[in-house]
């Protein structure tokens, strides 16, 4: 695993009317994508339409979706702040699976207004954590964020918010090589 590239699922956590999601996660998705050391894929949890009841058999939506999060190494989650706190299809999407996010780590990019969501990226640490998985803590946050892109969907000040992503992928790269020879030498049993 230490020469290949790790295996990068970036989930979009907003499916809001309008969101501002597809802006952030299309200039993380870039920031990824031009590294040697990650190969993406994109997640968007509007698409996946997963049902919000739990634990329904033979559903494939489910059965795609946990394949794309099993195959990952990494995750990184694009959300923004709801309410002090993230979108709960997001939550849906983390509770519906549980073997597919053990011993893997998970970083976040996370957007809103003064908070620049902060608040959601602390309470899904909380979240994650449940389900085994080592959230990192570098991040990037992205404070009065429709301010901080232009009309073209690019950074405004583009050098800060580009090193706080090549410090987070950095950081993550190195948990998930760590965590995947780990679990190659010995199962992760929850």
């Amino acid at each position: 695993m230490v020469n290949e590239p790790i295996r990068l699922a970036v989930i979009m956590g907003s499916t809001r009317a309008g969101r501002f999601a597809p802006t952030v996660t299309r200039w993380f998705v870039a920031q990824a994508e031009a590294r040697q050391d990650v190969v993406v894929s994109l997640v968007d949890l509007a698409e996946a339409k997963l049902p919000e009841v739990l634990g329904i058999p033979g559903q494939d939506v489910v059965s795609e979706l946990g394949d794309v999060l099993d195959a990952a190494d990494a995750f990184v989650v694009v959300t923004p702040e709801y309410n002090h706190s993230f979108p709960a299809a997001l939550k849906t999407a983390v509770d519906w699976y549980f073997d597919e996010w053990a011993a893997k780590p998970v970083g976040f990019v996370s957007y809103g207004g003064r908070g620049g969501g902060l608040r959601a990226v602390e309470h899904l640490r909380q979240v994650f954590a449940e389900v085994n998985a080592v959230t990192i803590r570098e991040a990037v946050s992205f404070h009065g964020a429709w301010r901080s892109f232009d009309a073209d969907g690019s950074p405004r000040d583009p050098a800060e918010c580009n090193a706080a992503a090549k410090s987070m992928l950095d950081q993550l790269s190195w948990w998930a090589v760590s965590l995947a020879e780990a679990r190659a030498k010995r199962p992760f049993r929850a």
